[in-house]
């Protein structure tokens, strides 16, 4: 019996302590995360931060969920402050995790979002998903493709698309090139081909395809780590590759570049 009523006030402190933390520290946490949010989306949207993350058609779209998010947490807020009690759902139902667990994860996230800024893909991630020469699927829009952009003027990614609508290397041999893109070493490649890449952005970074062009070098490879940025200068050849006929890039000229602002093309 004396077990059993020291029992029945331990069970009455330990229902006591939880109902502080749902009524107490759950609004408070809600609030934070909601703000850090609200806040962290809308510092991606200003410090371009947001680029490396998903494609720009949806950068006002992650504008306004920042502002919606604040806004959420200043009503919150003001709903505490007036010693509002916010009532949490109530019922019978089978939880994995303990109350609250959701929000603070969340907010620990943010917290990390804010710490550690978002990264360049690099090309371990593009040998992951495999480089290719053409766009992806969801970036085909025609059978056709013409642009009247000299050959010089065109983007690693034109030329691809270029390639796409007409692929026949022949057709494209001793045309110049200029072009810029990321060091992979693929082991398919003899020592004197590196590949050079961009990543193509459909939607956001989870979907992003690596593209580009094998590119023959006056000498080896070694001198050019993976991941290092080159403007690649030199003319369109057709060489035979994996017992096939690709388009390659003839390097007469590389320059090592800093990493651009904008890495992705869309």
């Amino acid at each position: 019996m004396n077990k059993l009523r020291q029992l029945i006030p331990q069970n009455e402190k330990t229902a006591r302590i939880g109902a502080f933390y749902q009524q107490q520290i759950i609004p408070w946490l809600d609030v934070l995360a909601l703000f850090l949010w609200g806040t962290l989306f809308i510092r991606y949207r200003f410090t371009g931060e947001l680029r490396l993350l998903i494609h720009p058609n949806y950068f006002n779209l992650v504008l306004a969920a920042g502002l919606v998010f604040l806004a959420m947490s200043g009503m919150r807020l003001g709903h505490l402050l007036q010693n509002k009690q916010i009532q949490l759902p109530q019922g019978q139902h089978i939880t994995l995790f303990p109350p609250g667990f959701g929000t603070g994860l969340l907010t620990l996230v943010a917290i990390l979002a804010f710490i550690i800024p978002p990264r360049v893909l690099t090309s371990e991630v593009a040998l992951q998903r495999g480089v290719r020469e053409s766009l992806p699927v969801t970036q085909v829009e025609t059978q056709t493709f013409y642009t009247d952009v000299k050959p010089e003027e065109r983007n690693l990614v034109e030329w691809v698309r270029t390639l796409n609508a007409y692929p026949e290397p022949d057709a494209y041999s001793e045309l110049p090139v200029d072009v810029t893109g990321f060091v992979i070493h693929l082991p398919n490649l003899p020592e004197d081909y590196l590949f050079l890449a961009r990543f193509v952005i459909t939607c956001c970074a989870v979907d992003a395809s690596p593209v580009g062009f094998p590119v023959l070098l006056p000498s080896t490879r070694d001198q050019f780590p993976q991941d290092t940025w080159l403007e690649v200068q030199g003319e369109m050849m057709t060489a035979s590759l994996d017992g096939e006929r690709r388009l390659v890039i003839q390097a007469t000229d590389i320059k090592k570049i800093p990493t651009p602002d904008d890495p992705y093309a869309f």
